[in-house]
Order: C-alpha cells, then structure tokens, then sequence
C-alpha cells in the first residue's frame, strides 16, 4: 500500500498543494526563495493537509477555497521541523541535507519564522475564520511545550509514561486531529462529525508518532532518512525505552547510556540490544494497535463512505509503515 494509493481521492489536491506551496514562498529576497524551494522539493508525507483535504470533501464547500488553509497547515509543518532541525543539530531529514547544514542555524530559524508568516497571513487574507486562527495558534503552541518538554527530560532516563503521551500529543497528535478538525469545519459539518474527525485524527497521530519511535530502533537508516537509534543518541526515552527501563534486567544499564551525552557507537549498539531483548517492540506496537482502533471505531457513519474508507486505509497503513 503507497502513499500515493491511498490519497487518491485528493490526489489532484495534494499535486496543486505542491504548486501552491513553491508559490507562496517566493521572495523578491532569493536567498529566502532558495531555502523555501528547498525545503518543499525536499517533500514529506504531506499527511496534514491529506486528512484535511479529505475532511474538506465531505461536504460541497460552496464556493469556498480549502487550498489556502492546506497550504497554511503544511508550512506551519514545515516551519517546525526546520526549527527542530536546528534544535536537534540534525544533518539530514528524509535522507536530504537539512536547511541548518546548507545555511546554518541562523538562517535556518529566520526561514521558520518567514514559514509562520507566510501561513498565517494566508489564513487572515482569505477570510478563514476567528476560529481557525485560534486552532492554528494553540497547535503552535503544544508544538513549542512540547519540544519544551523533551528538551527539559532529555538524558534523565525518565520512565513516566503519562509525562510521554502529553509529550507526543503535544509535538504530533494534536496538529494532526486538528487539521481532520480544520477540514470538518471549512466543509460546515455538524459539531458532532467535526469532533469526531477530531478525535479520529489524534488517535492516528498517537499511533503514527509511537511507529516513528519504534522506527528508530528497528528500521534502517536508509529506510527513516536518519541514524538509526537516534532518539537513545539524543537522550530521549521514547515509549519503547520506557518499558524496556521498566522490565529489562539490564535497566540500570541501559539508563547509564540513555543518560550519557558523549555516547559512542559501542553504547549505543548495546542500548538498542538491551531494549531488543525485552518485549518492548511489541508492547510498543499493541499501544499502536489501540490507538487504531479507536481512531476506526470513532469515525462517523454520516460522511461519505469513500471518504470513510481512505481514513481507514490510513490507519491500516500506519500499523504497518516502516518509514
């Protein structure tokens, strides 16, 4: 199953978001050009502006232009992870050279900042309204509390599940369930349907974040774009380190490297082989499975079926991702 198969029904959308987006981030400044045209051909899983998209089908939007508030979510996407590029000193994304290795740190944060801009302007010229602002404005800042929050646990080893889930909702799920909700309102669905798109999107996005945390221990570097084990590299416990710290005989171990900041390659082979050795793979992934199946069962009966379909798709295809 491609990416590319399950979006069909907004396929054409997603080709014209491409489009709009290199549009968009023109500057009579070329440097400001340059930087933003790389980062949207550097490409992503456009998967904000895919459920929103779909959302926005359910209804016939009368007149109304969803392409806009599409290409504010993806660059505000894009935005943060140039940010937390520069944050996390990261070289590549997706197997491509990030902005801060190209141009450095400073211009790397400056671009963000042009990207938050740019959306937002977007959304105020095209007469989105009160609402959608203030979603946009609360997403930005769990995104920030939430890199708050990981920067302020990293190398500590924590094994606090709950203080995990608020983290990964903050940094993931939330952006992704409010974009479903975007779509649902631009479209005039009914409160109920809105909000179950809304949860149907933070339960995918739980899923989806938790598979990118087991990715990193189990996937090749080739498969993820990025060093394979580079969340233990950064001191970042992520759910399956948690357990593993929780279950493993060799827990105090594994909490040395994962509190090390000067790990090398031999630690953190052995980190890898330490969570490896527990079940934390697979609790991991039945953590996934859960969220899953929520995100199935919340789905309303009332939108299109076909629309209805393609969010089940996704949350098939996210079980089974490996990158």
């Amino acid at each position: 199953m491609s990416k590319n198969s399950m979006f069909n029904i907004v396929e054409k959308d997603l080709e014209d978001l491409e489009e709009e987006m290199l549009s968009v981030i023109y500057s009579p400044i070329e440097l400001i050009t340059n930087i933003g045209t790389h980062l949207v051909e550097a490409g992503g899983k456009r998967l904000r502006p895919a459920l929103y998209f779909l959302a926005a089908r359910c209804k016939e939007m009368e007149g109304k232009n969803a392409m806009p508030l599409a290409v504010a979510i993806e660059m505000i996407h894009m935005a943060t992870l140039v940010h937390d590029d520069v944050i996390d000193s990261a070289a590549t994304r997706r197997g491509i050279a990030t902005a801060n290795a190209k141009w450095g740190n400073q211009l790397s944060i400056l671009s963000g900042d042009y990207l938050f801009a740019k959306a937002f302007s977007l959304v105020a010229k095209n007469g989105y309204s009160g609402q959608v602002m203030v979603i946009l404005s609360d997403i930005i800042c769990d995104l920030s509390e939430g890199e708050i929050i990981q920067n302020k646990e990293t190398f500590k080893a924590s094994e606090d599940k709950a203080e995990y889930y608020d983290r990964i909702a903050k940094k993931t799920a939330n952006f992704i369930a409010a974009s479903c909700q975007l779509g649902g309102l631009v479209t005039g669905l009914n409160e109920e349907e809105v909000e179950a798109l809304r949860e149907y999107g933070y339960a995918i996005g739980m899923a989806f974040q938790i598979t990118d945390d087991i990715l990193d221990l189990t996937a090749t570097s080739a498969q993820i774009g990025k060093p394979a084990g580079n969340d233990i590299l950064q001191g970042i416990v992520t759910l399956p380190v948690i357990h593993a710290l929780s279950v493993s005989p060799d827990a105090e171990e594994l909490r040395t490297i994962v509190m090390t900041r000067d790990m090398d390659e031999q630690m953190l082979k052995r980190g890898l082989e330490i969570v490896h050795a527990t079940d934390a793979i697979e609790y991991s992934y039945a953590k996934v499975q859960e969220y899953l199946d929520k995100a199935r069962n919340v789905l309303p009966n009332s939108i299109p079926e076909e629309i209805r379909e393609t969010y089940v798709t996704i949350a098939e295809f996210i079980a089974m991702r490996e990158f």
